[in-house]
């Protein structure tokens, strides 16, 4: 089933953001790091903008993406269903992450759905002038290679662990990774701001919604952490939260 960018709202300037290189998708991003602010211009000339409100599908499982997706603010999932119905949250992609890769690279279908876990902006670069760019930039391919390498140290890591690791160790270390992406430091720890529900991480680490409440309350009274509100943790105790992680 071939695919294009989704249809929804445009850019608010209305054109194809050359006038939006300060704050829009070549900017910051880290597999564009390396480039000349002339060709960021260029990307820029040939890139789609568009945003997303909360639970609106980006990109369906099984579909043939022709662009690759840069998130420029906001958050997404990328999730599949089970066999038994259970959908399973692989990824949380934060701004600078990209997804749609599949099948630039490797002709393939994309073997997850991305969902908006807030409202959104992406930026679409699509297959041709995606290559194009990788053929005059064979650093941006690493950088890549790179990203697609650590997606699938953390799906094995992700399988391994279900079997070894206690169920505290994952969700520390599932705090652990959305700090490095949300958090924010404070004078009395280092405040994250969660893009997923309670049921949401249940999904993203594989347990009973009610294990995850019970786990976290577990956490707040030996003091590591400490819930702000309802989308917010204050993480208290690194150092004792990474010991509980491994």
């Amino acid at each position: 089933m071939a695919s294009s960018a989704p249809a929804s709202r445009s850019c608010s300037c209305g054109q194809h953001c050359a006038h939006c290189l300060e704050k829009l998708c070549t900017h910051g991003i880290p597999i564009f790091a390396s480039l000349a602010v002339d060709q960021l211009e260029k990307i820029a000339g040939k890139t789609l903008h568009r945003s997303y409100e909360k639970g609106e599908t980006i990109l369906e499982e099984g579909s043939h993406p022709d662009y690759v997706a840069i998130l420029n603010g906001g958050s997404v999932k990328a999730s599949r269903f089970t066999a038994d119905g259970r959908e399973q949250i692989l990824y949380v992609f934060s701004e600078g992450d990209f997804f749609g890769e599949q099948n630039l690279l490797f002709d393939r279908p994309a073997v997850y759905a991305v969902t908006a876990l807030e409202p959104c902006r992406l930026c679409f670069l699509y297959k041709k002038d995606f290559q194009q760019l990788l053929a005059d930039n064979p650093d941006i391919g690493l950088r890549i290679i790179s990203e697609l390498g650590w997606r699938m140290s953390h799906l094995e890591n992700s399988v391994r662990n279900m079997g070894v690791r206690s169920l505290e160790s994952r969700i520390g270390a599932v705090l652990l990774e959305l700090a490095g992406k949300y958090g924010a430091k404070q004078d009395d720890g280092t405040l994250v701001r969660m893009p997923l529900s309670r049921e949401g991480l249940a999904n993203y680490i594989g347990i009973a919604r009610e294990t995850v409440s019970r786990k976290l309350g577990m956490l707040e009274d030996e003091g590591m952490i400490r819930s702000v509100g309802a989308r917010h943790i204050l993480i208290r105790d690194m150092k004792a939260l990474e010991e509980l992680a491994g």
